[in-house]
């Protein structure tokens, strides 16, 4: 009877529609009962004339309804429920995932942990004067689990789980957002009576929680704001009631890109704050995944955590995807090492591109990236040189693949030149080769100088590393996207200091090019034969010239 009370709270309308239309037709039999029972008493000729007038009526009654029926059922299931007055798009759902298949976010888990304990013990909660916690933000970039780790909370405090997104309270009318915002935290209430506690999930709460502006006559910023109002009085109103609800929220978006009203003490009062996963998280993942595939005794989950730095879980799970259908294009049921390489490529670059250089460009880019692995290795302090190709991927000619011996979550000063001096090699190399350069080394976001320049001009105008000595991050003096507010002369001065950075790096990078011309000559003339050197053959090359790494040794990577 309970949940005959509770469905009937939730679909009343559709409830009461059922029922009045059972009410109609059952009228409508008795009704026709009788009409049949008085035309057969009538005499020839009036049921001759009630059949004509019948016969004209007809056609135009079942025209009208074949038009209206489906036009307002199109009206009500588009404009009112899909459009967003009624029905919201949401998932009702028993999860199942369990605390144990959580990995790559210890610090998240402990955190949420602490959430659990609270749902699981009000009583003792109520003891000690304290009051339950309503609102969980998860902040942190995509593919790191947020979800999962929702999913988990719900699983771990057997209650059920209602999903949705964000983007389902961005709607076309105002109050749209409103409406569908109070029946989300209705169902939640129901669900929360009849089951015991209920947990509301919203992804990427981003879309309706920006900060509130005034409207500008166009409506649609009176919609969000009527939105995050309402979602506001419903978050206040989880405090008055023990439905034993909590909102678990997730945003990829910095905690200061929100509403200061959402994020405040009292409605989201916990935040949790998930990052990528370190070394051992990432050897833990590697498990995980390859322990659900068939793989060589080769394979080494550590080696493989150590090369993936700053993947995601999802980078990772994608891998090892990608290894499997490397492995299936062989004909093979059986993962290789190879394999591992080859998809860890595709995550980290992309596909191979259907691009096919003449001659002339692959001996130019063979230089071009000969002279970018050359100085990584000889002066870059902190960076391996992993992998070098000739093999275009999306949009790239070539390119060669740097990773740190360790994770580093900061940048020095002698970093940041050893970045650039990395970056302008390819510059030197091609004019020591060639005696000019291609466009290779500019052409847009992303390119060799344009790497050097950001590099070099957020040492000076951000970081305080420039010659003159000037101090501060000069773009805090700038406001809604405009150029910072200085000097000409100030400008000027942190300008040269710029070119002063760049043309200090470019003469060190010739000096050493110009020294090791026939370590750049066989490097390059390797790239031409292999197309793709790893690091074995990589290292195997400086080997050959008696040379070591500026970065700290480093185990095998290939």
């Amino acid at each position: 009877m309970k949940k005959f009370i509770i469905f009937f709270k939730l679909h009343w309308i559709k409830t009461s529609v059922i029922i009045l239309t059972l009410a109609i037709l059952i009228g409508g039999g008795f009704f026709m009962h009788y009409c049949v029972s008085s035309f057969s008493e009538m005499e020839n000729f009036s049921k001759r004339q009630v059949a004509g007038q019948m016969a004209m009526l007809f056609p135009m009654f079942a025209l009208i309804h074949v038009i209206t029926i489906p036009l307002s059922y199109f009206m009500y299931s588009h404009m009112m429920r899909g459009g967003g007055m009624g029905k919201l798009g949401i998932d009702k759902l028993k999860v199942a995932v369990k605390w144990d298949e959580v990995i790559g976010m210890e610090a998240a888990k402990k955190e949420a942990w602490e959430i659990i304990k609270l749902l699981k013990d009000r009583h003792l909660l109520k003891v000690i004067g304290g009051k339950i916690v309503k609102g969980t933000l998860m902040i942190g970039p995509p593919g790191c689990g947020k979800t999962y780790l929702a999913k988990a909370i719900a699983t771990e405090c057997g209650l059920p789980m209602i999903s949705t997104v964000g983007s389902e309270f961005v709607a076309m009318f105002v109050g749209q957002g409103a409406a569908k915002m109070k029946s989300l935290f209705k169902q939640a209430r129901a669900m929360a009576s009849l089951e015991g506690g209920c947990i509301i999930f919203i992804d990427e709460i981003d879309s309706f929680a920006r900060p509130r502006q005034a409207d500008r006559g166009f409506g649609g910023t009176s919609s969000l704001n009527a939105t995050i109002n309402q979602f506001l009085t419903e978050l206040d109103g989880l405090r008055q009631t023990e439905n034993n609800i909590i909102v678990v929220a997730a945003t990829n978006v910095a905690e200061d890109e929100l509403d200061n009203a959402i994020t405040r003490a009292g409605r989201f009062d916990r935040k949790i704050y998930i990052t990528k996963p370190n070394l051992a998280e990432r050897k833990d993942l590697f498990k995980f995944y390859l322990s659900r595939v068939k793989t060589e005794s080769a394979v080494d989950p550590d080696l493989l955590a150590r090369k993936a730095l700053y993947f995601s879980p999802s980078d990772i799970d994608s891998m090892i995807r990608e290894a499997g259908i490397v492995a299936l294009r062989d004909k093979r049921d059986t993962i290789s090492a190879k394999d591992l390489s080859e998809s860890y490529d595709r995550v980290t670059f992309g596909l191979k591109s259907n691009i096919t250089l003449t001659k002339e460009e692959k001996i130019w880019t063979a230089y071009h990236e000969a002279g970018h692995a050359v100085i990584a290795y000889l002066t870059h302090p902190t960076n391996d040189v992993i992998k070098a190709t000739i093999i275009p991927h999306k949009g790239s000619l070539g390119f060669i693949s740097q990773r740190p011996t360790e994770e580093l979550h900061s940048s020095n000063k002698e970093h940041l030149l050893a970045n650039i001096k990395v970056s302008v090699a390819s510059y030197v190399a091609e004019t020591i080769k060639f005696g000019s350069t291609s466009s290779g080394v500019g052409g847009g976001p992303g390119s060799d100088f344009d790497t050097a320049m950001r590099y070099a001009h957020a040492m000076v105008w951000r970081y305080g590393m420039g010659e003159s000595g000037l101090l501060g991050d000069f773009y805090a003096l700038s406001s809604y996207g405009q150029p910072p507010n200085i000097s000409e002369e100030t400008k000027r001065i942190l300008d040269n200091d710029v070119q002063k950075i760049l043309q200090t790096c470019l003469k060190e990078v010739q000096a050493v090019l110009s020294k090791h011309t026939d370590l750049l000559e066989e490097f390059a003339q390797e790239l031409l034969k292999k197309e793709e050197l790893e690091y074995d053959e990589i290292v195997a090359i400086f080997d050959k010239f008696g040379m070591e790494s500026a970065a700290r040794p480093s185990e095998n990577l290939s």
